[in-house]
């Protein structure tokens, strides 16, 4: 109880989906240049003022 749960419109998912896809392209062509960390790096970063995962999910 007392969960907030926040609404994402469709069209802000098919936005960050499309995000996440170029960003995959762009790294194919051009491989990040610190090879070193076996990890993705998990820091948000923000788009458009929206703070969001690495993986795409928006932060709470």
């Amino acid at each position: 109880m007392g969960e907030v749960i926040q609404f994402i419109p469709k069209a802000e998912r098919e936005r960050l989906r499309l995000i996440r896809e170029a960003r995959a392209i762009y790294d194919s062509v051009f491989p990040p240049a610190d090879p070193v960390s076996g990890q993705p790096d998990n820091a948000p970063i923000v788009i458009n003022g929206t703070w969001i995962h690495r993986g795409g999910e928006p932060l709470s």
